[in-house]
């Protein structure tokens, strides 16, 4: 498993982050990430995806789906 690396500025964030929220940090990086797509659409996203094997967990492209499905 990948665990990345995050600069001080982003770790003392997410603390705060977590704090505000009363969660621990790992359940507050997880908030951020499941906004992402609402912040950067699927369409600019998942044209420039490199790895098309993880669609199927990816937030970009079960959000691109759900707005077809809507249509």
């Amino acid at each position: 498993m990948y665990t990345p690396q995050f600069s001080n500025k982003a770790t003392v964030t997410v603390r705060r982050l977590a704090w505000a929220l009363g969660i621990t940090m790992p359940k507050a990086v997880d908030k951020i990430i499941n906004e992402l797509p609402s912040i950067f659409p699927p369409s600019v996203v998942c044209p420039l995806c490199k790895d098309s094997t993880k669609c199927q967990t990816c937030g970009f492209y079960q959000q691109e789906n759900a707005s077809e499905n809507v249509a």
